[in-house]
């Protein structure tokens, strides 16, 4: 089925010039982009007063803490975690688990994001629920090695990997996904490092995201939790998701350069539960890519990935005192390129360019809040919000147009999230 969106503002995201075109989609792919394009087709979409853009691409997720949105805000990260964030979570079943992720890509489809990185328990729900949906996902089954589980946890994993790779029309890759450093012992992750290379799919982390972290792992190795994973052999061998990395120092930063994948920035969170300021300017600046992220809704409560373009850029100028650091270009490309490529999924998503994936957002620029148009970069880094986004499509296929979802029944949705989300979290 071939689909031509006509008339729009396009950023490819290749560069940072913009331009007035058309967009040809055959079945799944990007056909041909042009100024003019004149073809037979089952579909026009106006692109009038809109810019076309990659769709964004969340590189750190936990779709299902939807359901725990506003549940457990204002307190510190342990507190949040132990007394609040398990309690719940040890009463999600498995229908829980989908429809909260149901939930999340609805409010991911409405605000431009097109492709996530999940990390949670039960997955063969929150794949079916994104084979149904449409979205494009990178899901890895969280591992906690602390106790005795006979084994379960990697068995999962390893079955996530068998039934899902390559699935749902290819919208469906894989990762393994150790915890932390701090919940996966050396051994334990010498052997996840192994299977990794072993059926060739990169690594999903958490790293450095707290100070408490930090002192854990000195105390018990002498070593930060980078120099941990670095003398592991993760940085050599596997292409790698490290989510956060705020408290990187300079020697840090320098056992990160030149590996495989990249870091994850989730500034929204961060800032939310107080745990600081990634050193994004310094990553960069030493190669390593970064993409973005929001972590689960339960700590920063908002899936809207342009929020955290703006986070991102905002607190990069104030740390280094310094207005020209991370300019909106740049935090639009940590949106769309850097996440894509943090994935090991760029050769498919994060640019629009003929052959790629049809992961495209429409932006309806027709709004006071982006008006005038003198940049239209500052404005999508600056003004815009993911109430702006008018249409998503994701694999050639249309999830949502007009503000509308398509595939979602957004009445249903909200009647099951009202029930669950009261049962899960009574009495904590």
């Amino acid at each position: 089925m071939k689909k031509l969106i006509k008339g729009a503002t396009i950023l490819t995201m290749r560069d940072d010039k913009l331009f007035n075109g058309d967009i040809l989609i055959d079945g799944d792919n990007i056909a041909d982009i042009q100024t003019t394009i004149t073809a037979e087709v089952d579909e026009v979409i106006h692109g009038e007063g809109m810019v076309a853009m990659p769709g964004l691409i969340n590189a750190h997720q936990h779709t299902p803490m939807s359901l725990l949105r506003g549940f457990s805000d204002d307190l510190k990260l342990m507190d949040w975690l132990d007394k609040k964030m398990l309690p719940a979570e040890s009463r999600m079943t498995p229908e829980d688990i989908y429809w909260g992720t149901k939930l999340a890509m609805a409010e991911m489809i409405k605000s431009g994001t097109t492709t996530f990185a999940d990390m949670y328990i039960h997955m063969n729900e929150i794949a079916t629920a994104t084979e149904k949906v449409g979205m494009r996902a990178s899901l890895t089954r969280g591992l906690v090695f602390l106790e005795n589980d006979g084994g379960r946890r990697m068995s999962e994993a390893v079955d996530l990997i068998r039934r899902w790779s390559g699935k749902a029309e290819g919208r469906i890759t894989t990762m393994l996904g150790p915890h932390s450093p701090y919940t996966v012992p050396p051994q334990s992750f010498k052997e996840v490092i192994a299977l990794a290379v072993q059926e060739n799919i990169p690594i999903h982390t958490h790293l450095a995201e707290t100070k408490e972290e930090v002192i854990k792992i000195r105390e018990k190795y002498n070593q930060t939790p980078t120099e941990y994973l670095y003398h592991l052999g993760l940085f050599e061998k596997a292409h790698v998701l490290l989510a956060h990395g705020v408290h990187l120092n300079q020697r840090d930063i320098r056992y990160l350069r030149g590996m495989r994948g990249g870091v994850s920035h989730n500034p929204v969170s961060n800032l939310k539960l107080g745990c600081g300021i990634a050193p994004i300017t310094d990553l960069t600046e030493q190669g390593i890519t970064v993409g973005l992220g929001t972590d689960g809704a339960g700590s920063a409560a908002t899936l809207d990935m342009f929020e955290e373009i703006r986070a991102a850029t905002w607190l990069q100028k104030l740390d280094y005192g310094d207005p020209t650091k991370l300019p909106a270009i740049d935090a639009l490309r940590m949106a769309t390129v850097g996440s894509a490529e943090s994935l090991d999924i760029g050769h498919e998503v994060g640019t629009l360019e003929i052959g790629k994936k049809a992961d495209i957002i429409l932006i309806d620029l027709r709004k006071p809040h982006l008006q005038p148009i003198h940049n239209i970069n500052s404005l999508l880094a600056y003004c815009a919000n993911g109430s702006d986004v008018d249409t998503t499509i994701v694999n050639g296929k249309v999830l949502m147009r007009g503000r509308q979802l398509l595939t979602i029944d957004e009445d249903e949705l909200l009647k099951q999230v009202s029930l669950r989300s009261k049962r899960i979290v009574d009495g904590i």
